[in-house]
């Protein structure tokens, strides 16, 4: 059997509503309640089952998107006036990065409701 990521658990102080924030961003639906889950599927079939949980440290999220769905994202970003930046550190304000060493790679970071450094990027092409 090839193994597989199957889901995993993001923590939320308001699960449905953080969930229904990255579904928006990514053009994807949230899935019904599963137990006390609020999950959001991937094309990959890989689930983020947000939880409530009160306190947290906020974690890193990449999504590898395609260029016409970086496209439409990052539409929704600027459309509903979410900060984004070109770098992890949050220091590149209003920026989308571009790969020098991955030709024609972009992305952009923002972040949720609960803190959590989201981040979709495209595959670019080859290594230079």
């Amino acid at each position: 059997m090839t193994v597989e990521l199957n889901h995993t658990i993001v923590p939320a102080r308001d699960p449905q509503a953080s969930a229904q924030f990255l579904a928006d961003i990514l053009g994807l639906s949230v899935d019904p309640p599963l137990a006390h889950f609020t999950p959001v599927t991937l094309a990959s079939q890989v689930s983020l089952d947000y939880d409530q949980l009160d306190a947290f440290e906020p974690r890193h999220y990449a999504f590898m998107v395609s260029e016409e769905e970086f496209d439409a994202a990052f539409a929704r970003i600027q459309g509903g006036g979410i900060t984004h930046y070109a770098d992890p550190a949050c220091q590149e304000n209003g920026q989308i990065h571009r790969s020098a060493r991955t030709d024609g790679r972009r992305g952009t970071y923002f972040r949720d409701p609960d803190g959590h450094l989201m981040e979709i990027l495209t595959p670019g092409g080859a290594e230079s």
